[in-house]
């Protein structure tokens, strides 16, 4: 079972709401992510929530390389 600290990536305000709640919440919710960056995900990828986000293809075939590189570890 997979689990994360909630203090440490989500912003103070997102941090006691569900799972549903934060995988439907702007990506701004994500600790580190302003507004404004936010909007340029959503311009540039068309990314608006955290699931968004998560979905995104090049994130995936970008953690996908780096989980091959052996030579980082």
């Amino acid at each position: 079972m997979a689990s994360i600290d909630l203090d440490k990536v989500l912003d103070k305000a997102w941090r006691d709401k569900t799972l549903p709640e934060i995988l439907s919440a702007p990506v701004s919710a994500l600790k580190g992510v302003s507004e404004r960056e936010g909007e340029h995900l959503k311009d540039a990828f068309g990314v608006k929530t955290v699931a968004d986000l998560a979905d995104l293809k090049y994130v995936r075939w970008a953690q996908a390389l780096a989980a091959l590189d052996t030579s980082a570890k």
